[in-house]
């Protein structure tokens, strides 16, 4: 399974983003691939399940085959769990 973790420039939010991620999913007991990258970059992926971004960039993320999971609050690693949890268990 592969994630992108995705901000803007994909070097500040996408990478704090990533590490939480791979955090939570360690704790959830889900193998994942997460890689922090920008919306560009993004947008030209096809082989991603989710993309991961913060709540207001969610619109510049091409609707296509990865699921749009919105975070509101980076560091709330209950909140990036509840959502990973309801995309992926």
């Amino acid at each position: 399974m592969k994630i992108l973790a995705v901000c803007g420039e994909g070097i500040g939010t996408s990478v704090l983003l990533k590490m939480n991620a791979d955090r939570v999913l360690k704790r959830l007991g889900i193998d994942a691939l997460v890689e922090a990258t920008d919306i560009d970059t993004a947008n030209a992926t096809r082989d991603a399940q989710i993309f991961l971004t913060t709540a207001g960039l969610e619109d510049r993320l091409v609707k296509g085959p990865a699921e749009i999971i919105a975070i509101e609050k980076v560091f709330d690693l209950e909140e990036l769990s509840d959502k990973l949890s309801a995309a992926l268990l």
